[in-house]
């Protein structure tokens, strides 16, 4: 599994002066909080964030952020881009207790998509309704992605997030307190539209003929 650092310093001044200055001279100004200890305000490298974001892992994954050489363990929680120019605003991390669960959103990989039996067979579309999750865990069972195997699925078949196959001591933020309308679709097969219509046309045909 891939591992992320960054590297960080304290940050004295701030305010939004101090912020501006900072992106002029290419830093990114950033803030850490949680755990048993007061937020710090951090100083980043933008060129060095750009190259972890441009990794999928970075946004589910356990960061080692070095504060002066002071490893700290983190994940990030939020980030402000600029609405238009590829520049980073700021950043928000929150530090990862061994004890405190986090929730964290980490994305949905759909695999066998190609060999789906209601794809091949059933000559359905898939349609993915979700691409990522929020789940509740302890950081050491963060896990960096959710599988889903399209394989098996049949045509006009539905995996919901009550179906999703989890690994030990994470949870679906959305079932914890098991609301039937929090079980939200995540993946379906189903008939392309035009197909659809057509099968719905020759089914009311038949129905006419017999009638």
């Amino acid at each position: 599994m891939e591992t992320f650092e960054l590297n960080a310093q304290r940050r004295t001044e701030v305010g939004t002066s101090a912020s501006r200055r900072l992106r002029r001279a290419g830093f990114v100004p950033a803030i850490m909080y949680g755990g048993d200890k007061e937020p710090l305000s951090l100083t980043l490298s933008h060129n060095e964030l750009l190259k972890c974001l441009e990794l999928e892992g970075f946004y589910s994954r356990i960061l080692t952020v070095n504060i002066d050489n002071q490893p700290e363990k983190a994940v990030l929680k939020d980030l402000h881009r600029h609405p238009y120019r590829p520049v980073v605003l700021h950043l928000d991390l929150q530090r990862a207790s061994e004890t405190q669960k986090l929730h964290m959103r980490v994305p949905i990989h759909f695999i066998n998509e190609d060999n789906c039996v209601g794809v091949k067979q059933g000559g359905g579309v898939v349609s993915h309704h979700l691409t990522d999750i929020e789940v509740s865990c302890l950081p050491q069972d963060l896990p960096e992605f959710i599988e889903v195997d399209l394989q098996e699925m049949n045509l006009n078949q539905i995996v919901h997030l009550s179906d999703l196959v989890l690994s030990e001591g994470v949870e679906l933020v959305a079932l914890i307190h098991k609301a039937t309308e929090h079980n939200l679709p995540v993946v379906s097969v189903h008939l392309a539209r035009g197909a659809k219509l057509e099968e719905e046309a020759q089914k009311s045909t038949e129905e006419k003929q017999q009638g």
